[in-house]
């Protein structure tokens, strides 16, 4: 009995301890849990959260995803190779980009067969007022085949000039020889063209004897004034170089100038008038050149009726 009560006094001490130890750690536990709840009670529970801005913009896709959204399917919009393709084409026919090419396309070999028209040109110059494009084409023609011939009148001048155009690049180089060869009473220059021949039309051109005959006796007037009426214009060569029996003026609210067809009685006044270009007519110098054309009569349109 006595070996047992003296050994209860030596335990109390160490429970005493452990329960010490216990209750201290429990108040640092409480003091903790105490430091956390008074540090959250200043945050406001309102508050959105907080995505900082590198995470926004690096994954942005993260926030759009779903479970619900429906399947993707690439080849459903033409994400397949030929639809792909077709859709494609579609879009640039849309935007008119595949018109567009065609465009630059045509522009460009209209350029190139522009320039192997200018290649194939040259320039006669101080072409005497008696020479006619026909006797002019049949003394190139000597060089090569010639496919067109155009005489034109210089105001500046009492001669004329010409583009002569051949079939290949050939005839146009050996043309070249011809300058200083006596055509009539002067010597003419012939030199490399930069410019082509502007076509004209061919429903305008003669087509029966009589239109070719009719042309021999017209000229082509330009640089007429808009204030000068037709009958100006018939007075103005009638005066200076004979009968007048066909004119047409023409004109319009774009140009600043009108032109003119005159055709005469005779041949011979056809080249007269010639020798007008340069001419005041009007307030202005009124240019002539052989016609290319015939004058054609107006249809009376009260007898077709």
């Amino acid at each position: 009995m006595a070996a047992v009560a003296g050994g209860s006094p030596a335990a109390a001490p160490a429970d005493s301890a452990a329960v010490a130890a216990a209750a201290a750690k429990e108040a640092e536990y409480q003091t903790g849990v105490q430091k956390l709840v008074d540090l959250l009670s200043k945050l406001n529970p309102a508050a959105k959260e907080f995505i900082p801005s590198s995470a926004a913009v690096s994954s942005p896709s993260k926030k759009a995803l779903s479970a619900d959204a429906p399947v993707f399917d690439y080849y459903s919009i033409g994400g397949g190779k030929e639809s792909g393709a077709d859709a494609y084409q579609q879009r640039r026919k849309k935007n008119g980009y595949i018109s567009q090419g065609r465009r630059r396309m045509n522009d460009r070999a209209r350029h190139a067969d522009r320039e192997d028209s200018i290649r194939r040109t040259v320039y006669v110059s101080d072409i005497d007022h008696t020479m006619t494009e026909e006797r002019l084409a049949d003394i190139f023609a000597n060089c090569g085949q010639v496919v067109d011939c155009r005489i034109c009148g210089d105001p500046h001048s009492v001669l004329r000039f010409a583009f002569i155009e051949f079939g290949d690049e050939e005839g146009a180089r050996a043309a070249l020889n011809l300058g200083g060869t006596m055509l009539g009473f002067y010597p003419v220059r012939v030199l490399p063209s930069k410019t082509a021949i502007l076509p004209v039309n061919p429903k305008f051109l003669p087509r029966t004897e009589d239109e070719k005959e009719m042309v021999i006796r017209t000229v082509y007037c330009t640089n007429i004034d808009k204030k000068v009426t037709q009958l100006d214009v018939k007075n103005f060569f009638e005066e200076l170089c004979g009968e007048v029996s066909r004119l047409r003026l023409l004109g319009d609210n774009v140009h600043s100038t009108r032109i003119a067809f005159v055709e005469f009685v005779h041949a011979e006044c056809a080249i007269m008038a010639l020798n007008c270009s340069g001419m005041i007519l009007g307030t202005l110098p009124v240019r002539v050149s052989p016609s290319k054309t015939p004058v054609k009569p107006r249809l009376n349109r009260v007898a077709s009726n």
